[in-house]
């Protein structure tokens, strides 16, 4: 074991501690919080807008700060861009963390002095709790990806700006550079084929101990190093030993991972977003991940039943139920108030608040009043390909409105990296397993609204290939579970086998 190991391990235990006896008081933390973010606000243009300085309590906050997304808040961000200070933060953004939208365009989230604590920290935090709870410290003497967009940052307004994975790549600590790859140019290339032909020239005959991404590009990333090798990627890299994930449900992406690797390696799941870093695994035999309760930002929650309602229930974390839906909505200390980021959690536990990322609130199936969820759609799959002995690559589900006299259905568009042993069967129980997760959905298949979901089956690489024909292959794209158009559907027929 070298140092870097040795020294790691008092560190993890000291960290491990703090992480604890933080989750045990969360419910004061975010009482905390939300006094300092109040206290800080009251000198912005957003908190003067908004009489911060009459607001004693979460009600009083909800009744001053409506709910926005990103459009809502683009007023403030433009005034941040022509030159302002003090405008939803003290002083200026350190940066703009730039990020596409499906409505908005191109995002401007802003990072402050504050905030960027939360996203390098929680990181860190991820990797000392795996390590103070296994033992397992010796990946730290190897070598580690951190992927990352490109570090080459751009300014908007003179501040820096550019994707958060290269924001974050300037602040990795100097103690783990010599262990990072791929290299800086390497990780500027922009062209994604480009940079995973360099990043697999760079790793393949190097002591990879930690490999982290979104699971569709480690997916790419193993198939290449395979291709390359003709080795399993556990044979290739005999001390790789974690695996860092997030962005998109694990589960998913689990099997075929795993049959990539050839052995069992431990995972670590993660939960950030431009907006912050909001949970993170900090167990490896427990679901879920611990919600982020003392890092600078305040929750509020929205029932996934009114999310859509023009005023919807905002409870606070002391207010939620296991096992429910709930939008997820943040104050922080980059100056985002009341900000719906998009995503849908559920809560598996209270003591302490661990959470799973259920879904998008934009994607999902509502075109007779279903509304499936992504969670809904995940587990069906899931638990029909265990069944028929499938195993999925990849895939999404939309609408088929048909007109006239036709039956309209939810057409599944899957690749499938192994074919299910009986396809017909993997349909019905896929179908069954979706009716007695959404009473909605069952009903209109009773009441013969809807006909049986129809899978088409997609060839290999084809969600790939989509992806580059767009433009968005690679990085932190993904592949929307749901959608309530056929956009992505009839994009995606070209691609579609027969049989």
């Amino acid at each position: 074991m070298n140092l870097k190991s040795l020294l790691a391990k008092p560190f993890a235990q000291y960290i491990h501690k703090q992480i604890k006896r933080n989750s045990s008081h969360a419910l004061s933390d975010q009482e905390a919080i939300l006094k300092q973010l109040l206290k800080t606000g009251r000198g912005t243009i957003f908190g003067k807008e908004h009489r911060f300085h009459e607001i004693q309590d979460h009600h009083g906050f909800q009744q001053a700060v409506p709910l926005r997304d990103y459009e809502a808040f683009k007023p403030f961000i433009e005034q941040i861009k022509e030159g302002k200070e003090n405008v939803l933060w003290k002083g200026k953004p350190i940066y703009f963390a730039k990020t596409s939208g499906t409505t908005s365009g191109v995002k401007y989230i802003p990072i402050t002095k504050d905030s960027i604590p939360n996203h390098i920290n929680t990181a860190r935090n991820a990797l000392l709790c795996y390590m103070a709870e296994t033992g397992n410290s010796a990946f730290a003497g190897g070598k580690m990806i951190f992927l990352s967009g490109s570090p080459v940052l751009e300014r908007v307004g003179g501040i820096p700006t550019g994707r958060l994975s290269g924001i974050v790549n300037h602040h990795v600590p100097s103690y783990l550079r010599s262990n990072q790859l791929p290299g800086y140019e390497t990780n500027c290339i922009e062209d994604w084929e480009t940079k995973l032909d360099k990043i697999v020239d760079e790793t393949i005959h190097k002591d990879m101990t930690l490999i982290s991404g979104i699971p569709p590009w480690m997916q790419m990333y193993f198939d290449r190093l395979i291709e390359k090798s003709g080795k399993k990627v556990g044979d290739l890299f005999p001390n790789f030993s974690v695996m860092v994930q997030g962005g998109v449900n694990f589960e998913p992406y689990r099997a075929k991972l795993f049959e990539s690797i050839g052995r069992k390696v431990d995972s670590i799941e993660l939960f950030p977003a431009s907006e912050g870093f909001f949970a993170f695994q900090d167990q490896q035999e427990t679901e879920g991940l611990l919600l982020n309760t003392n890092s600078g930002i305040y929750y509020e929650f929205i029932p996934a039943s009114e999310i859509f309602n023009e005023n919807p229930t905002r409870l606070s974390l002391k207010d939620v139920k296991v096992g429910e839906n709930y939008a997820l909505v943040i104050n922080s200390n980059a100056g985002l108030w009341g900000y719906n980021i998009g995503d849908t959690v559920k809560f598996l536990s209270t003591d302490p608040y661990r959470l799973i990322v259920s879904g998008r609130t934009k994607h999902f199936i509502s075109a007779f009043g279903e509304h499936v969820i992504g969670e809904e759609v995940e587990y069906a799959l899931l638990k029909a390909a265990a069944e028929t002995g499938a195993h999925i690559t990849e895939f999404t589900v939309a609408p088929m409105i048909e007109q006239g006299q036709g039956k309209s259905y939810h057409e599944w568009f899957v690749e499938f990296e192994k074919e299910p042993e009986n396809f017909q069967d993997f349909i019905g129980k896929t179908e069954a397993y979706l009716r007695n997760k959404n009473v909605y959905y069952d009903d209109l298949i009773r009441g013969n609204i809807l006909q049986t979901l129809q899978v088409r089956k997609v060839r290999k690489n084809g969600f790939i290939d989509y992806m580059r024909s767009v433009g968005k292959l690679g990085g932190q794209n993904k592949v929307p579970r749901l959608s309530n158009d056929r956009k992505l559907a009839d994009a995606l027929s070209t691609f579609i086998i027969d049989g």
